[in-house]
């Protein structure tokens, strides 16, 4: 299993090599300073898992990843600080070790990209995660995750997200449906802050997309459907989307 660490600070890089010790032979490592050692080194290499810094002096690690002609690996981010770093992470679904890295959760992250579970589509994912963090006023994406792999929308086009278990139905602008295996309060915090708002133990939905409100309980999305809004969340609903 080739490994490489990707960071500018050594004791950092020598935190990771004293966690994969106990792989031993299983693991050949290779570790890499800077952006453009990683550019160099991680084209040559291929490796099967990267752990990529953040921050790389003046540069970052989404520069080396946009120079790379081959994202073939599992990916696995580490970081010290930056908020919205973290949150965009959690869009795109890719995977983050906060510093200094905990050894329970180094242990978790490892066998999930030993067993490829976040490596499927990492090119399509890299990309949303950019478009979080980048500073264009371009639509923010969102990853969904499915039995299949991922789907990629823009957070703008998603009308509303249905529970069923432990499963959310994801409903679009353009009448398609998305069915992701995580739970809708795990949409509800992930979208918290992006205008949705859960007006039922089934449902969340875009305010953007609500047309009114009647005061029997149903609130009417643009597309005609009517949905029941619970009683405790009334006042809530109807002052949020007051703020619109």
């Amino acid at each position: 299993m080739k490994v490489a660490i990707v960071d500018d600070e050594q004791h950092c890089i020598d935190h990771l090599v004293a966690l994969l010790k106990p792989y031993g032979s299983k693991v050949d490592l290779s570790c890499f300073g800077s952006a453009e050692e990683a550019i160099k080194g991680l084209d040559s290499i291929h490796p099967d898992i990267v752990f990529m810094d953040v921050q790389l002096h003046a540069k970052t690690g989404f520069d080396v990843l946009s120079s790379l002609p081959k994202r073939d690996f599992s990916l696995i981010f580490t970081t010290a600080y930056e908020a919205y770093a973290i949150e965009a992470f959690k869009f795109s679904a890719i995977d983050y070790l906060l510093k200094p890295v905990d050894k329970d959760d180094f242990e978790m992250a490892l066998q999930k990209a030993m067993e490829k579970v976040e490596q499927s589509q990492l090119h399509d994912r890299v990309k949303v995660l950019l478009s979080h963090i980048s500073t264009e006023n371009n639509p923010k994406r969102i990853s969904i995750p499915s039995n299949d792999g991922y789907a990629f929308l823009s957070i703008e086009d998603i009308v509303r997200c249905q529970a069923d278990i432990n499963y959310t139905h994801i409903f679009t602008v353009d009448g398609k449906k998305y069915t992701a295996s995580k739970t809708l309060k795990h949409f509800e915090k992930l979208l918290e802050g992006q205008h949705f708002f859960r007006i039922h133990n089934s449902h969340l939905i875009n305010l953007h997309y609500v047309t009114s409100y009647h005061k029997d309980g149903y609130a009417t999305l643009k597309d005609g459907l009517k949905l029941e809004v619970s009683t405790r969340r009334k006042e809530a609903f109807i002052k949020e989307c007051g703020k619109l």
